[in-house]
């Protein structure tokens, strides 16, 4: 038998208990599609790897059980389950190495790893081995770790903070106050959204492109109905700003791609006869969704606004030039 098909099912034998009160040899045997000797083994390889498993009587019958303990080792009152979950959560979070966040989670895992039992941390490495996590590596944030805790700081204590600014689109830095409400992180990099007073508007700051920063001495009321949430709804990236109607056709090649994922909060999908699939969706501009059908290629056709379709048909224009100089 495979070792990973081993590790998979004893995985599994522990996600069953976790979630249920108790089961017998003959539920686990079941659920797993195996013989039942191959299920007291399982359990047998589970306690001698350090996991808290004992049977109890219920109804009747011998279940078996995962004892919900070791809460006395931690200041905070985590089971050795949740302990384990974020010990094996690490994976999903290699992509955070370049962060401010980077020496603070491998504090905290190597805390975790010291708090568990020496055999569990064994098998779980052991059962990590079987998974590969792929994730996206975050931007490096030029601000670091100090400019986070500056902004969080301010928004905390609602002070102003005083920036210099680089705009892509101009390609200039400017001077301004903002007033700031929240830290968002997206797509592998943090903004910031807050009051330009410069502007008269609330606007999203890619903090990479804060060039300089300082707390302001004076202090401001974020606005009693204001939602981050509420105000990014619309967004299909981190762009804001007046609601427009699109509708995509995306061809029977790849409408199952686009019907797998959700990629706007509003968007509606619509199966067509021969296949194809249309889009729609109210979102806060259409830069990003220009970027977004241009990568589909000759798949998607933007049929709504007109506007977006001579923007793309232009580009195109472009494109085609540069390919037949």
């Amino acid at each position: 038998m495979a070792r990973g098909e081993q590790l998979g099912r004893q995985w599994k034998i522990l996600q069953i208990l976790i979630g249920s009160r108790g089961k017998t040899v003959h539920e686990l045997a079941q659920v797993l599609c195996c013989h039942r000797r191959t299920v007291y083994r399982d359990l047998e390889a589970l306690q001698l790897a350090g996991f808290p498993l004992y049977t109890d009587r219920k109804e009747g019958k011998n279940c078996w059980v995962l004892l919900d303990a070791d809460r006395r080792h931690t200041p905070l009152p985590l089971s050795l389950t949740e302990l384990m979950a974020l010990y094996f959560s690490r994976g999903l979070l290699k992509g955070a190495k370049d962060t401010v966040f980077a020496e603070a989670l491998e504090s905290l895992f190597e805390k975790i790893r010291a708090t568990l039992p020496p055999q569990t941390v064994d098998y779980i490495d052991r059962a990590e081995e079987t998974v590969r996590f792929s994730t996206r590596p975050f931007r490096r944030s030029s601000g670091g770790g100090t400019a986070v805790e500056q902004i969080q700081e301010a928004i905390v204590n609602r002070r102003a903070l005083d920036l210099v600014y680089y705009t892509m689109s101009r390609q200039e830095e400017t001077r301004r106050r903002v007033d700031p409400y929240k830290i968002w992180f997206f797509d592998g990099a943090f903004y910031l959204i807050a009051y330009c007073r410069l502007r008269k508007e609330v606007r999203i700051f890619s903090m990479d492109r804060i060039r300089d920063l300082d707390t302001a001495a004076d202090a401001f009321e974020p606005p009693e109905d204001f939602d981050a949430d509420r105000f990014m709804e619309k967004s299909f990236g981190v762009f804001v700003g007046p609601g427009i109607d699109v509708k995509i056709r995306f061809s029977k090649k790849i409408a199952g791609y686009i019907q797998e994922r959700l990629w706007h909060p509003a968007q509606v999908l619509t199966p067509l006869a021969d296949g194809a699939l249309d889009f729609e969706a109210t979102v806060a501009g259409t830069e990003e969704v220009k970027s977004w059908v241009l990568g589909w290629g000759r798949h998607a056709q933007v049929l709504h606004p007109e506007s977006l379709r001579r923007e793309i048909a232009k580009e195109i224009e472009e494109i085609g030039r540069h390919y037949n100089q």
